[in-house]
This record gives C-alpha cells, structure tokens and sequence, in this order.
C-alpha cells in the first residue's frame, strides 16, 4: 500500500476532546472541553419543537436559509456599527469551525504563511496545514498575554499572506485592546495580508473590558473575514451553526468553498435559532452578568484552595499553574486529575507552540452547583496527587 497523506501524518486527534472521552470513563466533572450543562433560551427550544413539525427537513440554501442571514446581517451589523449584506456578505456554516476551515481556504495557498497566536485553540495549526499553508507562531508572553510588535513584524516580514485573530482568546481569556488591534492593523495593511478572526466569545467580555470588531476597525472591512458561532452565545454547541461575514468578493469564494466542504447546516436548526438574534440588548446583558457571576465563583474558589491561575477577561476558561506536583507531561496530570480527583481539564501544552508543560484549562461554563462540585473535588487535589520531586 502506498503511504497515506504527508500532510496529516503529525496530526493527533483532538486533546480536549480526547480529555472529555477520559472525564466520562472516569465519572469526573468534565470542565475540558468548553461546552454549558444548562439549556438554551426557552425561545429556541420552543421554535425546535415547532420545526420538527414544520417543512425544514431538506437542504436549506446552500449558504444559509435567507431569513437566518437577514438576522444575523442585523444583529451582527449592530454590534459592529456597519451595515451587512444577508445575501452578499454572509455565509452559514457548520459551525466556526467549517467557518475557518472556508475562510483559510478561501484566503490562502499551498506554500503560503499563516500567522498564529501562541497559545492558539488547537484547530488553527491544523487547519493551516490542510491548507497547505505553513504556520508562522508568535507567542503570547504569560501571565498577560501581551504580544511584541517587533516580534509579530517579523513574522508578517517572512512574507505572511494571513493572520488567525482569537478574540477574546481561547484559551487564555486575553482581550486584546483596542491599541494592540490597531498595531495589528497597521502591520496587515503594511504587508497586504488578510486576517481571519475568530469571534465566538465576543458576548463573554468581562467589565472593565470591550471587545473590538476587528473588521470595524479604520480599513479593515475590506482585508478581514469575520468568523463566528452561535454556540457560546445561546448555549447550543451541538447545533454547529457557525458564519463568516465579509467583503462581497471574499464571500462569494466562500461561498464556493463551503459548498464542497459541507454543502450547508442543518436546515431544521437553522429556522429554530431564528429568534435567538432578534433578542434585545437585554439578553445580552444578561449573558454576561450570568458569566460574570460564574467567573467569580470559580475563581474565588480556586483562590480559597490556594490554586495559582490566571483572570480571563473575556471568554470562560482558566489556566491553572501546576508546577508544584512536579508533572513533566501535563497531559498524564490531566489524565491523574480525572482518575483520582474526578475533575476533566485540558493539558495546556495542547495550546502552546513553546514548550509549556505547567498550566491546564478548565472552564466555567456549568451550573453552578457543577462548579461547587468540581471545586469541592479539587480541595482534595494535593491529597490525592503526590509533588514529584
């Protein structure tokens, strides 16, 4: 037999979720990968069971049923401060992931160089390698999370046609200010190169924090492509609804893109979530006030456990430092944690192109009597986990 793909020969199957495979062999709390144990809104369950009555059980449009882009167009263009085109400028896809898998498709070549946010959720490596295309890492420096400029010009000098923008940043909760973006902008605009962001925590942004639309920001419109999910917002991550939004030019490659990729999102799901992005400020408000609450809880929980972590200002995850138990491989603690402390985290080498073995992820988007429980677990971590020395 011939050999199968160079290309893909590296590639591992997905830590986080391999980690929620091992938090439900071993019954533990599963806060690896980042998904709610709470309901949507009541509105969307009410419209799904409307549906499973309805005439949605074929191929919607193949780049989005028309009134799920007519309310996306608006609910996106208010919060970006511009008006969108539901039929030039938007295309519904299987999830940001489809989303940014079309988008790097679209934007980059075989042979080209993609520039990459260190540590980067674990799907922007890989998809710049289907591509073709050959990641360039910039690190984000811990604890903060800052970037060099003269760093991230270096990278755009080696000739990089596209950078991958994660923000608020999966998984370190950075929330990159407005003056960062800018220099950003200034070195995409300076080498021509395109930037892809990924948005799917834009509603999760922690006071006295704001995020930034990058697309928004002086010429940007027209070199970046715009990606994002409903899953974090409405609590619906297993419905993969994801879209891009941009220039008319870019979309319509998308467009062809996608098609091949997936043909289109699941048409059922597709008109439940409707009413969803016709909801008022309020719920998003209410959103964040509900985040804000969770976050608090679980960090000052890890705080009375004398657990070092970071304090992420958007999205819901925390990197706690576990250099005191001695770990040389992070991914056997995470696999330890689970076992003996009933807790799933992610091992944060999964995130990191340097080589970082002593911080994990968990997340805090449970109910908050599941971050009591895992809380209540983890005070019983150094019991149950001897230091290696």
């Amino acid at each position: 037999m011939k050999p199968l793909s160079r290309r893909t020969a590296g590639f591992t199957d997905s830590v986080i979720r391999r980690m929620t495979r091992i938090s439900n062999q071993y019954g533990a709390v599963n806060l690896s990968q980042g998904f709610p144990d709470f309901d949507p809104p009541q509105a969307i369950l009410d419209r799904l069971a409307e549906v499973s009555r309805e005439d949605f059980h074929q191929y919607s449009i193949t780049w989005g049923a028309q009134n799920l882009r007519e309310a996306l167009a608006e609910k996106q263009g208010r919060f970006m401060g511009r008006p969108i085109d539901p039929n030039l400028e938007v295309v519904v896809t299987c999830g940001s992931t489809e989303a940014m898998m079309a988008a790097m498709m679209t934007a980059v070549d075989p042979g080209d160089k993609v520039i990459v946010f260190s540590p980067f959720y674990e799907n922007y490596g890989a998809d710049t390698i289907l591509s073709g295309a050959e990641p360039v890492y910039v690190p984000l420096a811990p604890p903060d999370f800052h970037f060099d400029p003269e760093v991230l010009e270096d990278a755009f000098r080696q000739g990089a046609k596209a950078l991958i923008l994660c923000n608020p940043s999966n998984p370190c909760g950075r929330v990159f200010t407005r003056e960062e973006l800018l220099c950003i902008a200034s070195l995409a605009e300076k080498y021509d190169a395109y930037v892809i962001t990924d948005e799917v925590y834009e509603h999760i942004v922690y006071a006295p924090h704001a995020h930034t639309y990058f697309a928004a920001l002086p010429g940007m419109w027209e070199r970046t492509i715009s990606c994002s999910s409903l899953s974090k917002t409405y609590s619906i991550t297993g419905w993969r609804l994801g879209y891009t939004i941009a220039p008319p030019e870019v979309t319509e490659r998308i467009k062809k893109v996608h098609d091949f990729l997936t043909v289109g999102a699941a048409a059922p799901l597709q008109e439940a979530v409707v009413p969803a992005l016709r909801f008022g400020p309020g719920y998003y408000r209410d959103l964040l006030e509900k985040y804000t609450r969770k976050r608090g809880l679980f960090l000052k929980g890890l705080d009375d456990l004398g657990i070092v972590h970071t304090e992420p200002e958007g999205a819901y995850y925390v990197l706690l430092d576990i250099s005191e138990f001695g770990f040389d491989d992070d991914l056997e603690f995470c696999e330890v944690l689970a076992r003996d402390v009933g807790v799933g985290a992610v091992p944060g080498s999964s995130f990191f192109r340097e080589p970082v073995r002593h911080l994990i992820r968990l997340h805090f988007a449970k109910r908050d009597e599941t971050l009591c429980g895992a809380l209540n677990r983890l005070e019983d971590m150094r019991k149950k986990i001897p230091a290696r020395r």
